[in-house]
């Protein structure tokens, strides 16, 4: 028998809430499912961190998926990430906020699982708004504080879910620049695939504008999974600044070399970005919103069912893995 033959059809999700706001999505008594917790906080506030250096301010947290919550220049308040308000940080969901990791993987699975080499790993919805586990399990649960200093701070997430890991997230400020690291530590004792990422909110204006190389993008089904792999078409094709489409953008670009710029006219400044570890970044443009993401990913979206799994990597245990971004600013003159 194939090894994913048990569990292609597991018994339907239930969601059963806990006597902590938590609730818990489980295939029921399946061998290799999970239960999969995410905490629903109501309106209670969380607990929040603050680094700060000579040009910017950064708030954090930590119990929120390890998120950032709002990044703003000192002398002007100028948000640099989307602005989070008192309702966006109480519904507790690191989607309203500035920024989340995304570990062990990025965006969205299909099948209800994947394979590892001693057989099929099942998956369940972990997002109201998606029929598929998106976006891995670290955004969902309380990360710890390992140290803290005026302008650094490293978190750690130890879980379970779906298998055992450790990650780490190291972030900095520096003369108006965010770092930010992602480690990733294997500690099951069966192999797994891996995954990272970051998911920014930046402010979009009329005027936004982007520039980010890139070779090849993959085009999506109705369920925004990759369908065709395909050039650049020309509205999507950020290799010299542009503005962004006024249509829907929710695509996954490749051959990227890493560097990125956005230019925020409207609002007198500029991003210039690097990640390392990331070949990919995810690109999202809502219509009629005031936000955009650009995700620097190790992997496409559902790089588990791609052929050859392209930019995850096998980790047995101990093994590690790691992705790193950093956003500059710089006034504009």
């Amino acid at each position: 028998m194939p090894a994913k033959a048990y569990l292609r059809s597991p018994s339907p999700a239930s969601r059963v809430p806990t006597d902590e706001g938590v609730f818990e999505i489980a295939f029921a008594g399946k061998p290799g499912s999970y239960r999969y917790s995410f905490i629903s906080r109501g309106n209670m506030t969380p607990t929040l961190l603050e680094l700060k250096d000579d040009l910017t301010h950064l708030t954090l947290a930590p119990e929120l998926g390890g998120s950032l919550v709002n990044w703003t220049v000192r002398s002007t308040g100028q948000p640099l990430l989307r602005h989070s308000d008192a309702h966006a940080l109480n519904t507790g969901l690191p989607g309203k906020l500035g920024c989340f990791p995304l570990a062990p993987w990025s965006n969205r699975i299909s099948e209800g699982g994947f394979d590892r080499p001693d057989g099929w790993l099942a998956l369940t919805p972990n997002s109201h708004t998606d029929p598929l586990p998106i976006h891995g399990s670290a955004w969902q649960q309380p990360w710890q504080v390992v140290s803290q200093t005026r302008d650094e701070v490293v978190l750690q997430l130890d879980s379970t879910t779906p298998f055992a890991y450790r990650a780490r997230q190291r972030l900095r400020l520096s003369e108006g620049k965010l770092s930010i690291d992602l480690h990733v530590t294997h500690l099951a004792e069966l192999a797994a695939w891996h995954g990272l990422g970051f998911h920014p909110y930046l402010p979009r204006t009329a005027g936004t504008r982007l520039q980010a190389q890139a070779r090849q993008v993959w085009l999506c089904d109705a369920v925004k999974l990759p369908t065709t792999l395909t050039s650049l078409p020309g509205e999507w094709d950020f290799q010299q600044l542009k503005g962004l489409p006024d249509t829907l953008v929710d695509n996954g670009f490749c051959e990227w070399d890493g560097h990125c710029l956005i230019q925020q006219p409207d609002l007198g400044y500029e991003l210039q970005c690097q990640a390392t570890g990331s070949d990919y970044y995810l690109l999202y443009c809502p219509v009629g919103l005031e936000f955009f993401c650009i995700e620097p990913v190790s992997h496409p979206v559902n790089a588990h069912h791609l052929p050859g799994r392209p930019g995850l990597v096998l980790l047995e245990q101990g093994q590690s893995t790691e992705l790193g971004f950093s956003l500059q600013y710089r006034e504009l003159g």
